[in-house]
């Protein structure tokens, strides 16, 4: 299976970057599978329906969301009609939403997404790793499902490491969201699982993790509030990992970072 991730989308110009080329990198790469976080796609916080649909229309089979999940109250209603938006599975039970969905892909095949979120530095949510253990012994990979892409949205380089070697060889992907800067550590770890701390973001670079200058570095200097956080409005790079699987037994084959447009410098895979 050829999977394809995107790290977390930051407003209007993140946005719209996704929307005009993930239909080219959908047909480049022989894409069979899409995944976006979104969380930050509303403005920088959130992600409204509307913005769901933009999103789904350009390509993307999931969308992932992450500790600004209900930054957009209109989202709430729309995961209950949306089984392919989701929302970290650590989320205390009632919470709206769902945290992992299948997709099914129209030869059969067959892909679980989950999202968990980390503890450090973040809400004090529940285990993320008990509960994506707890979700992974649902379906075996290579036999009820062809591919497993875990969206681990942490702050923490070291949590998300140690997640990602905990459920290497249970998952095809492992991949980082929530800090907005892509890590250079993408690999296939010893079990067969791809891994990158971060997929960076899908947004403009010229910012402070995606927010205006003007707004952020105030704060730093200061420590205090000051003038409103807005998305960055320049031209956005898209961020995320490319992964190709053995359908056989789910596994990783090769992992790529993708970089396309913006500041950054620019991959793609060959």
């Amino acid at each position: 299976m050829r999977i394809l991730f995107l790290g977390d989308i930051v407003g209007r110009t993140g946005r719209d970057a996704v929307a005009a080329g993930l239909p080219d990198l959908r047909q480049r790469l022989r894409i069979d599978l899409a995944v976006v976080n979104a969380e930050n796609a509303s403005h920088g916080f959130g992600l409204s329906p509307d913005m769901a649909r933009t999103l789904f229309a350009a390509g993307a089979d999931v969308l992932t969301l992450g500790n600004h999940s209900w930054d957009r109250k209109e989202i709430i209603p729309f995961l209950a009609d949306s089984k392919t938006v989701i929302r970290p599975l650590n989320y205390p039970p009632g919470t709206p939403g769902a945290g992992s969905c299948i997709v099914s892909l129209a030869d059969g095949r067959r892909a679980l997404v989950l999202q968990a979120m980390g503890r450090l530095y973040m809400d004090p949510l529940d285990c993320p790793f008990r509960l994506t253990a707890q979700e992974l012994s649902r379906y075996k990979l290579g036999v009820a499902v062809q591919a497993v892409v875990i969206d681990f949205h942490a702050e923490a380089t070291s949590e998300k490491m140690a997640f990602g070697h905990s459920f290497d060889g249970q998952a095809s992907l492992i991949v980082g969201t929530h800090t907005h800067c892509p890590s250079a550590d993408h690999q296939i770890l010893p079990g067969g699982t791809a891994f990158q701390s971060d997929a960076g973001m899908c947004g403009d670079y010229d910012s402070v993790i995606g927010m205006t200058k003007t707004a952020a570095i105030p704060r730093f200097w200061t420590k205090m509030p000051g003038e409103k956080l807005a998305p960055a409005d320049g031209p956005a790079t898209i961020c995320g990992v490319f992964v190709v699987t053995d359908d056989a037994t789910g596994l990783a084959v090769s992992v790529h970072p993708v970089r396309v447009g913006g500041r950054l410098s620019q991959t793609m895979p060959l």
